[in-house]
Protein backbone atom coordinates (compact mmCIF):
# COMPACT_ATOMS: atom_id res chain seq x y z
CA UNK A 1 0.00 0.00 0.00
CA UNK A 2 1.07 3.76 -0.60
CA UNK A 3 0.39 6.95 1.26
CA UNK A 4 -1.78 9.49 -0.50
CA UNK A 5 -2.30 12.99 1.16
CA UNK A 6 -5.52 14.47 0.64
CA UNK A 7 -5.40 18.33 0.18
CA UNK A 8 -8.41 21.04 0.91
CA UNK A 9 -9.42 21.56 -2.98
CA UNK A 10 -10.65 24.76 -4.38
CA UNK A 11 -13.90 26.34 -2.44
CA UNK A 12 -15.23 28.01 -5.25
CA UNK A 13 -14.60 31.67 -6.35
CA UNK A 14 -17.03 33.29 -4.16
CA UNK A 15 -15.98 31.11 -0.53
CA UNK A 16 -12.30 32.34 -0.95
CA UNK A 17 -9.27 30.42 0.26
CA UNK A 18 -9.97 29.21 3.60
CA UNK A 19 -12.18 27.41 5.51
CA UNK A 20 -12.61 26.23 9.47
CA UNK A 21 -13.04 22.40 10.57
CA UNK A 22 -16.73 22.02 12.11
CA UNK A 23 -16.81 18.62 12.29
CA UNK A 24 -14.87 15.33 11.29
CA UNK A 25 -16.56 12.07 9.78
CA UNK A 26 -13.34 9.75 10.03
CA UNK A 27 -10.84 9.05 12.47
CA UNK A 28 -7.01 7.40 11.92
CA UNK A 29 -7.52 3.68 11.22
CA UNK A 30 -11.02 4.20 9.61
CA UNK A 31 -11.71 2.49 5.92
CA UNK A 32 -13.52 4.98 3.62
CA UNK A 33 -14.43 4.81 0.06
CA UNK A 34 -14.16 7.08 -3.15
CA UNK A 35 -16.47 10.11 -2.56
CA UNK A 36 -17.51 9.53 1.56
CA UNK A 37 -17.06 12.53 3.38
CA UNK A 38 -14.13 13.15 5.44
CA UNK A 39 -14.34 16.39 7.20
CA UNK A 40 -17.06 18.84 7.05
CA UNK A 41 -15.72 22.83 6.16
CA UNK A 42 -17.36 26.15 7.16
CA UNK A 43 -17.16 29.67 5.63
CA UNK A 44 -18.31 32.61 6.09
CA UNK A 45 -20.89 31.85 3.13
CA UNK A 46 -21.17 28.20 3.40
CA UNK A 47 -21.06 24.92 4.61
CA UNK A 48 -19.42 21.64 2.98
CA UNK A 49 -18.28 18.46 2.95
CA UNK A 50 -15.10 17.36 1.83
CA UNK A 51 -15.42 13.95 -0.30
CA UNK A 52 -12.74 10.98 -0.08
CA UNK A 53 -10.42 11.29 -3.85
CA UNK A 54 -9.49 7.53 -3.09
CA UNK A 55 -10.52 4.56 -1.17
CA UNK A 56 -7.81 3.43 1.94
CA UNK A 57 -7.56 3.40 5.27
CA UNK A 58 -7.07 7.16 7.16
CA UNK A 59 -3.06 6.46 8.56
CA UNK A 60 -2.97 10.16 9.83
CA UNK A 61 -5.73 12.83 10.33
CA UNK A 62 -3.93 16.15 9.89
CA UNK A 63 -6.48 18.21 10.97
CA UNK A 64 -8.64 19.04 13.66
CA UNK A 65 -11.98 20.47 14.80
CA UNK A 66 -11.80 24.32 14.54
CA UNK A 67 -8.95 24.60 12.53
CA UNK A 68 -8.81 26.86 9.67
CA UNK A 69 -7.35 25.39 6.62
CA UNK A 70 -6.16 27.16 3.28
CA UNK A 71 -6.65 25.70 -0.40
CA UNK A 72 -4.26 23.12 -0.77
CA UNK A 73 -3.34 22.39 2.46
CA UNK A 74 -3.06 18.84 3.47
CA UNK A 75 -5.87 17.16 5.42
CA UNK A 76 -5.30 13.67 5.88
CA UNK A 77 -3.28 10.63 4.84
CA UNK A 78 -4.56 7.91 3.13
CA UNK A 79 -2.82 4.54 3.22
CA UNK A 80 -4.44 3.64 -0.39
Amino acid sequence: MADFTVTLPSLGDDAGDSAKVSFTYVDEGDSIDVDEDLIEMVTDKATFNVPCPKAGTVKKLLVSEDDVVKVGDPICILDV
